[in-house]
């Protein structure tokens, strides 16, 4: 027998941005090789994956926070200190060198990452009334599908790819230990699909989110040979969820009547809400091609200025500033404990009379 489910968006929508991503990312990857797809990133993937989604989904936080008058005042100091905070350790990691600012921030996205396919599988867990053993298996469960392949990565550096750039993450481990972790890995994943059995519930939402997080990380980290298999894998099941979960609270947002004069960017409907985010993720990445990286002259144009030193220093973490604000406010923003109204705006009421439900989306 399964579980009541109790959906997040819908059904259609949480199949296809979960399980559905999953699948599809995992099956193109498949084909790479027969299609005649270069290892490496080609500029149209890099638009559509990294730029369109990937950027454009640290910049939705805007709809969170920064676009929101009424927010930006409730909670004020938090706010403005977390770019400021972001900026001065970015400062202060780079100056030491470039090497530290990178592995630092490599292991904070991995971090996100990881806390991010947590928090939905709680929220799926709350929502369908599951015990609090329950919920602690399904935490271990996500654990499992992420860190595994994480472990078995770092004992088999060098690969085909990196996370940010080369070296981001510290090699040097054995690569028993990189079997030893697939091992764990697979056997929480047998104890997490024993408990349902023994309990004779499943519930169809957490079940296609496990499977989808184990499918792109197993997938993308260790059948993945190629820079675009794991961008493709490792991108779209982050980005494609969390867009659909900002454009969810926007449109309660604004039907509230918030966003003063930017209401307009919602009454445009997605495409609105689209076109501002990829604008802001396209100038972004325009900003580091030409200052930093001079990677992509096929999407910016060739040229651009050759930084050093002390200049780079205050330029990468300011690049970076987006992003690493949006790793700060993450874990702040998704609590209804502190926000009464945001599971209103979201359409996701509590699970009547339980008294955990005190986190919607990422925690």
């Amino acid at each position: 027998m399964s579980a009541g489910v109790r959906w997040l968006f819908s059904p259609g929508v949480d199949v296809a941005s979960f399980a559905g991503v999953a699948v599809v990312s995992f099956a193109l990857s498949l084909l790479l090789p027969s299609l005649g797809i270069a290892a490496e990133t080609p500029p149209w993937a890099f638009l559509g994956l990294v730029v369109f989604i990937d950027v454009a989904h640290v910049w939705s936080t805007l709809f969170r926070v920064y676009l929101d008058k009424a927010e930006l005042q409730r909670r004020a100091l938090l706010y403005a200190t977390a770019p400021l905070l972001a900026y001065g350790l970015g400062v202060a990691a780079h100056a030491v060198s470039a090497e530290l600012f990178w592995r630092l921030l490599a292991y904070v996205a991995v971090f996100h990452f990881i806390r991010q396919q947590v928090g939905w599988m709680v929220l799926y867990g709350r929502r369908a009334g599951s015990s609090d053993s329950e919920i602690q298996l399904d935490r271990a469960a996500i654990f499992a599908a992420t860190l595994g392949p994480m472990v078995w990565w770092h004992a088999h550096l060098p690969r085909p790819f990196w996370w940010f750039r080369e070296n981001d993450f510290v090699g040097g481990l054995p690569e028993w230990l990189g079997a030893v972790a697939l091992a764990v890995h697979f056997l929480v994943l047998a104890l997490w699909l024993g408990q349902a059995l023994a309990l004779r519930r499943f519930h169809l939402g957490k079940s296609l989110l496990l499977f989808a997080t184990w499918l792109s990380w197993f997938g993308g980290i260790v059948l993945a040979q190629s820079d675009l298999a794991f961008t493709l894998m490792n991108v779209a099941l982050h980005g494609v969820p969390y867009l659909v979960l900002l454009r969810r609270y926007a449109k309660g947002r604004h039907a509230e009547g918030g966003y003063g004069r930017l209401s307009w960017l919602l009454r445009a409907g997605l495409p609105g809400f689209l076109l501002l985010l990829w604008a802001l993720a396209f100038f972004e990445e325009l900003a580091w091609d030409k200052l930093v990286w001079h990677e992509q002259p096929t999407l910016f144009g060739a040229g651009g200025l050759s930084l050093e030193g002390a200049v780079l220093a205050l330029v990468v973490p300011l690049l970076s500033l987006p992003q690493l604000t949006h790793y700060l406010l993450d874990g702040f923003i998704w609590r209804t404990r502190e926000d009464p109204n945001l599971s209103r705006r979201l359409g996701w009421d509590r699970v009547r009379g339980d008294p955990h439900l005190d986190t919607v989306g990422p925690p």
